[in-house]
């Protein structure tokens, strides 16, 4: 038996992974689906996630991506497609030109745009000086995906173990137990919901720069929108600040005017599981009945799917991704 420890989005997806593979799991959260996966805005945006440095990340993200149409589909969750990339003032435009000669050397899919043409496909948008369109970056709602997936598990999941596993499987996000304690640290993000009219609500995911200050709205289909995110690290539990709640309605309001008339909905702060490296922990650890599938920082919903088939794979035929494999960091290892 495969015990599971962690019900967010990555502990769910890799126990129905293993369920459809023929696997006997048992999934242990008294509280699932409540973490960063209740928090995340839920951009599949490899593209729009790229920065220098991370070649090995984007390229799992592209791979990843490459999942999510079949695996919403199982689950009857839609995506949506299409981000802008848009900047306040010219420095903000020339930082995303930098950006996009950065993914356009990556091989994805960009179209830079003026201001007018930013304006013909988004009119809801207010100062902005230029941008780009990421016509394959995609969107999709965290807590339907978690809500499918608890659908799909039914009681394989529990709030405590019932019984003995013969591995273990640990996806706790920012919080992992001994000994593995110390190579995920939480880097906490504040996240607003708003409710728009749907005159103001966007067509599409908006990412952008207000005077170097990034922020993204994420639009849903019942008509609120995801606002975020800070990121701060820090020790103490995540709370909700009124400098970040400032923040991001200063920099929000400033590229989508509608926002001022939007309601407040929902404030969160959670911690995201960063690492050393800002890759994921999927695979062996130096206890052969311990893996883990932890340290997606921003990127869970979107590697969601490619760490399922990655930790079920080792399962199967021991095959690990290098630049996943836990053992890279000793920091905390067994």
């Amino acid at each position: 038996m495969i015990r599971i420890l962690g019900g967010g989005i990555i502990g769910l997806a890799v126990a129905d992974e293993l369920i459809s593979r023929g696997h006997d799991v048992q999934l242990v959260d008294r509280s699932p689906g409540s973490g960063a996966s209740y928090a995340a805005a839920g951009m599949l945006s490899p593209a729009g996630e790229l920065w220098h440095g991370e070649t090995d990340l984007h390229g799992l993200g592209r791979r990843s991506m490459a999942l999510w149409p079949t695996f919403a589909a199982r689950l009857g969750v839609p995506l949506a497609r299409g981000t802008l990339v848009v900047g306040a003032d010219r420095e903000d435009v020339q930082q995303i030109e930098r950006h996009v000669a950065l993914m356009e050397a990556h091989g994805n899919g960009v179209q830079p745009l003026t201001r007018a043409e930013l304006m013909r496909h988004e009119p809801g948008l207010g100062s902005v000086a230029g941008g780009a369109l990421l016509p394959d970056d995609h969107r999709v709602d965290p807590r339907a995906v978690v809500a499918a997936l608890l659908t799909r598990l039914g009681d394989r999941v529990v709030p405590e173990a019932t019984r003995e596993p013969d591995v273990t499987v640990v996806a706790t996000g920012s919080r992992l137990p001994d000994p593995f304690s110390g190579l995920v640290r939480g880097v906490r993000g504040e996240i607003l919901r708003l409710r728009m009219t749907a005159d103001d609500l966007p067509r599409r995911t908006i990412r952008g720069l207000v005077h170097g200050e990034p922020i993204y709205v994420v639009p849903r289909m019942n008509g609120e929108v995801v606002v975020g995110a800070t990121q701060q690290e820090h020790d103490a539990p995540p709370v909700v600040t009124a400098e970040g709640v400032w923040r991001l309605l200063h920099a929000a309001r400033r590229l989508l005017p509608g926002v001022d008339r939007a309601e407040v909905v929902e404030l969160t702060a959670r911690d995201r599981p960063g690492t050393a490296d800002n890759r994921p922990l999927v695979g062996p650890t130096d206890d052969p009945r311990v893996l883990l599938a932890a340290g997606h920082f921003r990127h869970g919903v979107m590697l969601a799917p490619l760490t399922a088939v990655c930790l079920a794979d080792y399962l199967e035929t021991g095959r690990v991704e290098p630049c996943l494999d836990p053992r890279r960091l000793k920091g905390g290892a067994a």
